[in-house]
């Protein structure tokens, strides 16, 4: 008696049942949803247009020919003007505040980026007696006000004959910008290798050689970060420019903005082209760091 083998497959086959469904897809790990994705780009757009909307309004202020006109900003689309830009630059001391601002700002960029580096290297990689104590110093000088620092700092300018000079200006600057700076950079530090350091000193380096040379190329994003916070303290700082700088020629733009507010007068749409106008160096020092900026600031937190 003979039997047929029929495979296991022929009876559903032959049912005609309907083939089995695709795989459903599995997202990787870390992979987001449509609709979380959606929603980060929504709150991300929404944070952009809050940032953005103080610098937008103040360049449409500033195109207003009239110093009132900010309290009826709706009429100023019909009369939009440059003039405010062409008065401040031809009627004011507008370039003297440039060059003020670019040698206080650039020159406590370099002398408070170089003496931050040189200690927080120190710290990093030495350990001398008080190096604990030092940072910590450096620390509890940040947590003094502006206006408890005014009279001392003035005594010793003046004692100094620094006092309505851009070099007093800076060393007061770097006095708060230091501090900062070091404690970010010595952090900075502390993710490079110390390997980097010892084949330094076998290929016959000096500390100073392996630090100019070795150390300083690769901490590149940490000194961008510091030279723009230094940039940026100095630009902007008004107390400690309207106290020491006597010359109106010597003002700084922070200064300068001054003048056109008074007792009895506010000519806010000169102002605001003003302010428009100084953005513009700090834009572009910030372009010029921006490749680093961001490695920078998120280096640092973890020893590698």
């Amino acid at each position: 008696m003979s039997t047929t083998t029929v495979p296991a497959s022929a009876p559903a086959e032959q049912a005609g049942s309907a083939p089995a469904a695709p795989p459903r897809k599995v997202r990787s790990r870390g992979e987001r949803s449509r609709g979380a994705s959606l929603a980060s780009h929504g709150i991300l757009t929404v944070a952009s247009l809050i940032a953005l909307f103080p610098v937008a309004w103040l360049v449409y202020l500033s195109l207003g020919p009239d110093k009132d006109d900010y309290l009826h900003p709706g009429g100023i689309w019909s009369k939009m003007t440059f003039d405010n830009y062409a008065f401040v630059l031809q009627h004011t001391n507008f370039f003297d505040w440039l060059k003020s601002s670019l040698i206080v700002s650039l020159g406590t960029t370099v002398i408070g980026v170089m003496v931050a580096a040189t200690t927080g290297y120190a710290v990093s990689r030495m350990r001398f007696p008080g190096y604990r104590k030092l940072m910590w110093v450096l620390l509890v000088t940040q947590m003094f006000p502006i206006a408890v620092l005014i009279v001392p700092m003035y005594q010793i300018l003046s004692d100094l004959q620094l006092v309505d000079s851009y070099l007093g200006l800076v060393l007061v600057y770097c006095s708060t910008a230091v501090p900062y700076c070091a404690w970010l950079l010595k952090g900075y530090f502390d993710t490079i290798p110390f390997e980097i350091d010892e084949a330094g000193r076998v290929d016959g380096l000096t500390p100073f050689g392996t630090f100019f040379r070795l150390i300083l190329p690769l901490a590149r994003p940490g000194l961008a970060v510091a030279g723009f916070y230094s940039f940026i303290t100095a630009f902007g700082e008004v107390a400690f420019a309207s106290t020491f700088m006597l010359s109106d020629t010597k003002y700084t733009f922070a200064v300068g903005l001054q003048s056109f507010i008074s007792e009895h007068d506010a000519q806010r749409h000169l102002m605001a082209a003003t302010a428009v106008l100084v953005a513009i160096p700090v834009s572009a020092f910030f372009y010029l760091v921006q490749k680093n900026l961001v490695a920078g600031l998120t280096a640092g937190g973890t020893k590698g």
